[in-house]
């Protein structure tokens, strides 16, 4: 049946009286499986060639872009006992807005006039720096005063002291002419006595000569005390002149010293009232704190504190208020393999919880129901989870995000990057490889450049 024997049997049996023999020969064979298979992997092959747009898929939130923009806590400045609301969870209220008011808690600030009670102390602080100026200028006036008495007195000790001079000059010529006198005196004496002797003169005459001798020595005598007692008046007025200018000295310095003493005390006083009146604008600038309001408008999202008559310190979360305006982002995070490949401006694809969509990885211009945004910000330092941290805003050439999108809603980016065949997609994702994002080269925007030629070495 086989023909492997050299003896065969076909002379002996006739397949057609078999009916296994009969179905093999008027049998056709199906090639529908074939063509099927064949068209599939043509169209598996035409697939592989299609464009697909790199992207990095990265999970993240809805978050604002400007910082005052975020929801934030109001707190107490001041320590204080909750005593009334005027808001509740939910309630919209505009800037400047009570949202709670508190009662003073520190016995230091119980007394209901301590505004007025220091004004008054400010007051009186102020008052008494006016007496000191007033007391400043008397001292300065008494300076003046007594300069002016010490130089009074001084020209009038300096003129008895010229007049001394001119006294002793007058009493020295005095004693010079009755000096000589008396030496003329006691020469005429000397001649008489010996004219007297030789029985010239009378006794009378040598008398009368010796009379006008002892004359004239007392009033040499007479002569020499006055010039010694001018010489002495001038010696004193001298030692006058010299007291008169310690004494005033001294009056001086006790006058410049209670002025010095007085000006310390008006500083005292004026630091005083300086630290009395940063004290009373700390105690009117406190009981503004007494009301706590909004600082921006925007809604009432929780109440942090409860009840009446806790005590809140400084600093405490209160409420927390969400902004009624803000601009609108979206917050994800990438690996670190793939932050090389980003830069600002890219741009990317949103999906937002909540907004059913339609997503097409590879080709995000056929997805629908997902939006357009932008990077906006990278992270230069990575994140407490490993990966870092995008700002993406809304691309304001596409169609705008959802109004009812709110500040924590989830969302999903896929980042557009280089457009590549799918099998080079596949073959990357196989690998394990990031993205490639291919730099367009400087020749095809400034064209080739070409180097000057070398010159030859001679």
């Amino acid at each position: 049946m086989l023909n492997i024997s050299r003896k065969s049997i076909s002379g002996f049996i006739k397949p057609h009286d078999f009916q296994s023999f009969k179905l093999l020969e008027s049998g056709k064979v199906k090639r529908l499986p074939l063509y099927i298979s064949l068209g599939l992997l043509a169209i598996f092959i035409f697939s592989m060639f299609l464009p697909w747009t790199q992207n990095i898929r990265a999970k993240g939130y809805a978050t604002t872009l400007k910082p005052d923009q975020k929801p934030q806590a109001i707190q107490s400045v001041i320590s204080g006992r909750l005593e009334e609301w005027f808001v509740r969870e939910g309630d919209f209220v505009q800037a400047g807005d009570t949202i709670v008011h508190i009662s003073e808690v520190k016995s230091e600030y119980f007394d209901p006039a301590l505004v007025d009670r220091t004004s008054e102390q400010v007051q009186a602080k102020s008052e008494s720096i006016l007496s000191y100026n007033e007391k400043v200028r008397s001292l300065e006036n008494q300076y003046q005063a007594l300069i002016q008495a010490r130089n009074l007195k001084l020209e009038q000790t300096l003129n008895k002291i010229e007049q001394t001079r001119f006294k002793i000059l007058s009493d020295s010529m005095d004693l010079i002419a009755v000096s000589t006198n008396f030496d003329i005196a006691g020469k005429q004496y000397q001649r008489t006595q010996e004219l007297y002797e030789k029985g010239l003169k009378s006794l009378t005459d040598l008398e009368i000569k010796r009379s006008k001798w002892q004359e004239a020595q007392a009033k040499v005598a007479v002569q020499t005390n006055k010039l010694l007692t001018g010489k002495n008046e001038l010696l004193n007025l001298q030692i006058e002149l010299t007291a008169i200018e310690s004494e005033y000295a001294d009056k001086l310095a006790k006058s410049q010293s209670d002025k010095f003493s007085a000006l310390s005390s008006k500083l005292d006083a004026a630091s005083s009232t300086s630290k009395l009146q940063n004290q009373l604008s700390n105690y009117i600038e406190r009981q503004k704190f007494y009301y706590i309001t909004a600082p921006q408008s925007g809604y009432i999202t929780k109440t942090i504190k409860k009840g009446i008559g806790e005590i809140i310190k400084e600093g405490t979360d209160i409420v927390t208020i969400m902004p009624e305006k803000y601009d609108l982002a979206v917050e994800i995070y990438v690996k670190p393999r793939d932050l090389p490949l980003l830069s600002k401006g890219n741009r990317v694809r949103l999906q937002f919880d909540g907004w059913p969509a339609i997503v097409f990885s590879g080709w995000p211009n056929n997805s629908f129901g997902t939006f357009s945004g932008r990077v906006v910000a990278i992270d230069q330092f990575i994140s407490d989870n490993g990966k870092y941290r995008l700002l993406i805003a809304p691309d304001q050439e596409e169609k705008t995000w959802p109004d009812l999108l709110r500040v924590g809603s989830g969302a999903r980016a896929f980042i557009l990057l280089n457009n590549v065949p799918v099998w080079y997609e596949i073959w990357r994702q196989l690998n394990g490889f990031p993205p490639n994002f291919y730099e367009k080269s400087e020749s095809s925007q400034e064209g080739v450049k070409r180097k000057a030629p070398l010159k030859s070495v001679k």
